[in-house]
């Protein structure tokens, strides 16, 4: 696994200190972020430098995708919605609290 994200991806990480983030060391992190606010660049390179567990596994622990990233996610990589945290019914509903759209 790389230790460097590429910079043309910067801007995907807007609130963090980039030069410091090690992708090896917050590999669900980068992954959420890239998947879910990234482009077809940035999955590809997702997609090249963690392992489909990985990528799994960042569907299965973090909630902070939208509902569509996720359920994209869950029919490509055959992940059963249930395990799916951001399409699960209580992280909808305060999602929904705090941005009514």
């Amino acid at each position: 696994m790389t230790k460097q994200i590429p910079e043309k991806f910067k801007r995907f990480f807007w609130d963090i200190d980039f030069a410091r983030l090690n992708p090896s060391e917050k590999p669900l992190f980068v992954i959420q972020r890239l998947l879910d606010k990234g482009n077809n660049e940035t999955v590809r390179w997702v997609r090249n430098n963690f392992s489909r567990e990985q990528i799994v596994e960042t569907f299965t622990k973090i909630r902070d995708f939208s509902p569509k990233i996720g359920n994209f996610w869950a029919l490509f990589l055959d992940i059963p919605r249930e395990k799916v945290l951001c399409l699960q019914k209580p992280y909808q509903s305060m999602r929904k609290s705090h941005w009514p759209y």
